[in-house]
């Protein structure tokens, strides 16, 4: 890990949180958020706005912390919830990765993406795309995600969106 994040390093850790994702090797996954994550899908307030407040307002999805990220994890591989089994096959597809600024003890990433998924249940094919923006934080002697905000572009979808899709 270098004093301050390159682009090659983000990219490197966007595209490995993307594989990590679509090969649903979510231990490994897990592993790239800092413990206080916070992993946030703000709704639509209107058709230019987003929600800004997560505490305050609608989320498409919110979670605080890793703990509450492993635990959706576990419900959604547990075979339990009938909408999670069997997973969606999933491909990501990260671009346009900038660090928008970055010291030593943070950096600011922004990137778009494109997640293409197959709902084997429904034989549907759907496709996600929006934008992320990271902080990511040194932990452990690497760089990890201390927040992922998702605006979710075509938010107007056919059926639930989980972790996993966008």
């Amino acid at each position: 890990m270098s004093a301050l994040l390159t682009r090659a390093e983000a990219e490197d850790l966007l595209y490995r949180e993307a594989l990590l994702i679509d090969t649903q090797r979510f231990a490994e996954w897990l592993e790239l958020f800092t413990p206080d994550v916070e992993f946030w899908m703000p709704a639509w307030r209107d058709e230019t706005t987003t929600t800004e407040d997560p505490d305050r307002e609608l989320s498409l999805i919110y979670y605080k912390g890793r703990r509450n990220l492993e635990d959706r994890v576990m419900r959604l591989t547990s075979g339990l919830s009938t909408a999670s089994s069997p997973l969606p096959r999933v491909v990501h597809q990260v671009t346009n990765v900038m660090v928008l600024d970055a010291d030593e003890a943070a950096a600011r990433v922004s990137a778009a993406f494109t997640c293409h998924r197959f709902d084997v249940r429904m034989n549907r094919t759907d496709c996600f795309f929006g934008r992320y923006e990271y902080r990511l934080a040194p932990c452990e002697g690497a760089w990890r995600i201390a927040c992922k905000k998702i605006t979710l572009l075509n938010d107007t979808i056919p059926t639930v969106v989980d972790i996993n899709a966008i």
